[in-house]
């Protein structure tokens, strides 16, 4: 008989050896945005990261942004939704209609928006779960339904203006409760925009932290402590110079409020819930995750019910922001929040990719776009580009993953 050692009791004790280095496939990402962000500064000679473009780089592209947390987990289960720009003119039309033309008040319209949005997911999902069709097809065909539906309601003119509460959720930004404070040469930042930033900073030092600490309990192995601070100490100089930035122009905008709550509760869904560990059996080995009980069936289908909600929040946003529902509106958005998912990492065969990725993703196709706008590129050599670096990332997912095969 054997018996199983106790693991001794007393504080955990660090038992990596690694040297200083970075994993490619995980960081690979990180680097990529940070050369290109260092690439597009020096040609647009310190344009880019002026406190005004970073706020419209976040504003104009908040709504890719939505839908790439949508798309990412699609595509993390092993689908595709080819339907997301059209469901977005969809719900702006929706909205449009319900707020402008029928009065309704804009609490409830948005929560009507949504629904509607759900629903759209949950007709969609249930072809794809319960009947069977590739997803690649019933989201094609949603992709002509739903345009065709906007076509319907709005003809081929815009509704609008938006309530004032619609149009400060998707351009304004956050008041100057507390007055703003002296920051030498760099001038006056508000107060709650520069706490907010470093009560972010703890959050991440903390989670960090206790992640290091129950590897070490486990006896995983855990970047060297100097590493492990040197990053950390990355991540906050980072977070604070984006923060401050902001808070020299018009302080947070809400959309970036909006996004943050987003972006934190997606990743604790993907990462810590049940339901998240069973999109990546889903998307990572079918199979495996039927014989292992899970409810594959039940799982795609509300996936797609999310991706339609978070496409309504993404047509309400993108309406607001242009102050009227229009009918070419969304058009490639279901493009880009692909494009952003798989630079940010997901695989194609799907079972891989993070939220924070898929952001990260589309701040480099935001970042791109800007970039190349503000030293005046054309719009043909702006799509080459962003083909390119889509093209290049895939490949390098797949690069990786047959160099750590071998």
């Amino acid at each position: 008989m054997t018996t199983t050692e106790a693991r001794p009791a007393g504080p955990p004790v660090e038992r990596s050896k690694r040297r200083i280095s970075i994993n490619p496939r995980q960081s690979g990402i990180y680097v990529a945005f940070a050369l290109i962000v260092v690439l597009f500064e020096v040609l647009t000679g310190g344009a880019l990261l002026e406190p005004q473009n970073i706020s419209n780089i976040i504003v104009q592209n908040s709504y890719v942004l939505i839908l790439a947390i949508g798309m990412i987990l699609v595509i993390i289960s092993g689908h595709i939704d080819l339907s997301a720009g059209s469901v977005v003119a969809m719900t702006g039309a929706v909205s449009a209609v319900l707020m402008v033309d029928s009065h309704v008040p804009w609490f409830w319209a948005v929560l009507i928006t949504l629904v509607v949005g759900a629903a759209i997911g949950a007709w969609q999902g249930y072809w794809v779960a319960y009947f069977g069709i590739p997803a690649f097809i019933v989201t094609l065909a949603g992709m002509l339904a739903f345009r065709a539906l906007t076509l319907t309601v709005l003809g081929n003119q815009g509704i609008g203006p938006f309530p004032d509460t619609i149009r400060t959720l998707s351009n304004g930004f956050t008041d100057g409760y507390l007055g703003n404070i002296g920051l030498g040469p760099l001038g006056g930042a508000d107060v709650v925009s520069l706490l907010a930033g470093v009560a972010a900073v703890a959050g991440i030092v903390f989670t960090q932290w206790r992640k290091r600490v129950g590897r070490l309990g486990y006896g995983q192995d855990v970047d060297p402590f100097p590493m492990f601070v040197l990053k950390l100490a990355g991540i906050a100089v980072l977070v604070l110079a984006l923060v401050v930035q902001l808070a020299r122009f018009k302080n947070l905008p809400w959309v970036l409020i909006l996004l943050a709550a987003l972006v934190l509760g997606y990743s604790l869904v993907a990462g810590k819930s049940v339901f998240g560990r069973h999109i990546y059996a889903v998307g990572g080995n079918l199979q495996a995750a039927t014989l292992s009980g899970v409810k594959v069936k039940q799982v795609t289908f509300w996936i797609f019910v999310n991706m339609g909600v978070l496409a309504a929040l993404a047509g309400i946003i993108f309406a607001g922001r242009l102050n009227q529902a229009g009918p070419t509106a969304g058009i490639n958005f279901e493009l880009d929040a692909i494009a952003a998912a798989f630079i940010g990492g997901a695989a194609v065969q799907g079972g891989v990719g993070k939220v924070v990725g898929a952001i990260t993703g589309g701040l480099i196709m935001a970042v791109i776009n800007n970039g190349m706008s503000l030293i005046g590129a054309p719009s043909e050599r702006v799509m080459l580009v962003k083909g390119v670096v889509l093209l290049a990332a895939v490949a390098y997912d797949i690069w990786t993953k047959r160099r750590a095969a071998s």
